[in-house]
């Protein structure tokens, strides 16, 4: 999170629109997510107190301290995390490709630097090298450090430079499919991901919900499926401060050793995560299976074409 020097102690918040796509607002003591992503709809938190605001070079940034759900991180008007829930995205994102394949030793991750991500790929006892590329410097958690690290920028710039074969998995933590992100859920990125996985390397890209974005999930499986020889599956879990209170995932693997998504090879298990200094609060091997079982409406537009 934003450094505390930056804290503004006022709660009379003014209301602040972000220009550019016409998102959410901060109204006297609320913050209310309002965008075309997902029409006629808003979640709203009540705000304590703004902890930081600024204006990058990719997008505005807003920290803010909720009074049900911990400090918040908000980009371009849009929560990406709360400290109450961000272990039901940050820990499926990761553990779902991780614990489909054996003894994964590089990681790379393209967003994700809030940090969270990177803290679970370390409980991974295994992993020799974790790469992470994030655009917006403005996002990086300076305090989060770890000897495995190594920061670099554009993911899309960076895969195309990396040599075939380098990575066991590939995690894509990325927000919306607007402004910077964009790039991100096109065919071409998909591409530089399958090219940069050894055979039977996974990844898993942060895939909308299937109440709000059912025809972009269905261009992402569709590009998967061309794309990745291996199994490509469609995964969720329950966030309640995302839009519709759920967010999905795309896990693919390429040509080469089969992956099986649903039933995990390599567990954490629940007693061992009790020694690590931040023991697991969400995931367990019976998500991870039940994370594929989709609704019978999400199943007929998208199950078919999944494997």
């Amino acid at each position: 999170m934003a450094a505390e020097e930056n804290v503004v102690e006022s709660t009379d918040f003014p209301v602040k629109e972000n220009n550019e796509n016409g998102i959410s607002s901060v109204i006297p003591g609320w913050f209310s997510e309002i965008s075309p992503m997902w029409p006629g709809e808003a979640h709203s938190l009540k705000v304590e107190k703004i902890l930081f605001e600024g204006k990058s070079e990719y997008q505005n940034v807003m920290v803010f301290q909720s009074s049900t759900y911990g400090k918040v991180l908000v980009l371009d008007g849009v929560i990406q995390l709360t400290e109450r829930d961000e272990c039901a995205y940050q820990e499926m994102i990761t553990h779902l490709p991780l614990c489909s394949i054996p003894n994964p030793k590089k990681v790379l991750v393209i967003g994700g630097g809030d940090g969270g991500v990177l803290r679970e790929v370390a409980r991974h006892n295994s992993v020799e090298k974790i790469d992470i590329c994030e655009i917006d410097k403005m996002v990086v958690d300076d305090e989060f450090s770890h000897d495995l690290l190594s920061l670099t920028g554009l993911g899309v710039a960076f895969l195309k430079a990396v040599p075939e074969g380098t990575y066991d998995a590939v995690i894509v933590d990325s927000s919306d499919p607007i402004g910077p992100a964009q790039e991100l859920f096109e065919k071409p990125f998909f591409e530089s991901i399958a090219r940069a996985l050894i055979p039977g390397g996974v990844v898993c890209t942060q895939a909308e919900s299937i109440w709000l974005h059912m025809h972009i999930i269905e261009d992402i499986v569709a590009n998967c499926r061309q794309i990745f020889k291996g199994s490509v599956n469609y995964a969720w879990t329950t966030v309640p401060t995302y839009p519709s209170g759920m967010i999905g995932f795309m896990l693919c693997s390429t040509e080469g050793p089969p992956v099986d998504f649903k039933h995990p090879v390599n567990p954490i298990d629940e007693n061992d995560s009790q020694s690590s200094a931040r023991p697991l609060k969400f995931y367990n091997s019976e998500l991870h299976t039940a994370a594929f079982c989709l609704p019978s409406f999400a199943k007929k537009a998208i199950g078919s074409k999944a494997n």
